[in-house]
């Protein structure tokens, strides 16, 4: 078969509670999902379809196309089964491969020794049929093939993306405590945000979330940053198919006049490194930077956009009492400040989110790595609710 033209299961992976946002994005590129997990969507596609998505998407982590699926009860089995695939069709000759795992077998005790056998099938299947194999080893940046295996339910897929998409590979400078940039993402494709009004992210830290609402507003992906893929390193790679996709991803890059995103941070480190990371990524001169407290982010008075925060959570008990009073004195701007605007503070401390005293009108729950994190949302009337209501 023609592994490119094959049409097969694709699955696109994303940090746990991302998924609601990831679908959001393959819907909006003219897919239809098959299936939707805690991590992840499914959909049919060939490996052309792979390419596309993996230039398109914001929230996901890999792009994984299935080769085959079947019954392996324990290693052997796997390896023989493996062994049969055409494998000299699909990767290089002179190429290189490395294997991932997702392995719950109770046969297998460590994922690893998993790993080697399929290497092993790879390679003994080239040495049988020419004579010779690639090299392998753990680098991320060749051809990736991925094992997912549970109980004896097994699949092997090509992971197209290879190196993972959550980093978006224009923050060189992390700061401290940044915010995966795929999460970002997905905040601020679940906020009310409408990508024209003002952006206002005070406490920016490394300007994640700034630079993320610049590549959202103006139709900017992360692909811009990036020139290797998975894709790239199967047998028959077409080229011309990864420029089409390219060339119709630049088609929806667009101004944004009057497009007002403001960053702030009371860091000179933070404001100059989110400044830094704004220039990688070619946004520089959309966002507005300013060294200051919080309390003194400048917010334009039309109103109609929206303030994020991304304050310190507190994971000991000592800083979280500290944080008691920044959370309250975040409340108080976001009330006197920020009229007309909506609110939105994502905050992995529940227990501090009680001192911001609102009542958020949404929480849209997430995960920051381990961390059980909420995205709060308030509205944040102009005049009184009631007013507003039948104004």
């Amino acid at each position: 078969m023609n592994i490119w033209t094959f049409k097969s299961r694709i699955v696109i992976t994303c940090s746990n509670r991302i998924t609601p946002w990831l679908q959001q994005e393959v819907l909006a590129l003219g897919y239809k999902t098959d299936r939707v997990f805690k991590t992840g969507v499914e959909l049919t596609g060939t490996l052309y379809d792979c390419i596309r998505l993996n230039i398109h998407v914001r929230c996901a982590s890999q792009v994984l196309f299935s080769i085959h699926s079947f019954r392996a009860e324990n290693a052997d089995t796997l390896y023989r089964e493996l062994v049969k695939l055409p494998w000299e069709n699909w990767i290089p000759h002179n190429g290189y491969f490395s294997i991932t795992g997702n392995v719950r077998n109770p046969t297998i005790t460590n994922s690893l020794f998993a790993n080697v056998k399929v290497k092993d099938a790879i390679a003994d299947r080239f040495r049988d049929q020419t004579g010779k194999r690639p090299d392998s080893g753990a680098d991320a940046s060749a051809t990736v093939i991925s094992l997912f295996w549970q109980d004896d339910y097994a699949e092997i897929f090509f992971d197209t993306s290879g190196e993972t998409l959550s980093k978006h590979g224009y923050r060189k400078i992390p700061g401290k405590a940044p915010m995966m940039e795929s999460l970002a993402a997905a905040t601020l494709l679940a906020s009310a945000w409408n990508r024209t009004s003002p952006f206002i992210n005070p406490m920016c830290g490394s300007g994640t979330l700034a630079i993320e609402a610049a590549l959202l507003a103006t139709g900017r992906t992360p692909a811009l940053f990036r020139n290797n893929y998975g894709f790239m390193h199967i047998t028959g790679y077409p080229v011309s198919m990864y420029e089409k996709a390219m060339h119709e991803m630049k088609e929806h890059i667009q101004p944004v006049p009057g497009l007002k995103i403001i960053a702030t941070d009371i860091s000179e480190d933070a404001v100059h490194i989110t400044r830094v990371n704004a220039g990688i990524a070619g946004v520089a001169d959309l966002i507005e930077t300013n060294v200051c407290d919080f309390s003194e982010t400048p917010v334009p008075a039309d109103g109609g956009g929206v303030v994020f925060f991304n304050p310190e959570y507190g994971d000991r008990l000592g800083v979280e009492t500290a944080l008691q009073p920044v959370y309250r004195a975040m409340g108080d701007f976001l009330k006197k400040q920020c009229k007309g605007y909506r609110g939105y503070i994502f905050t992995g401390n529940l227990e501090l989110a009680k001192h911001i005293g609102l009542k958020p009108s949404r929480r849209i729950e997430f995960f920051n790595g381990k961390i059980d994190c909420r995205l709060l949302e308030y509205e944040l009337y102009a005049g009184t609710k009631d007013s507003r209501k039948t104004s």
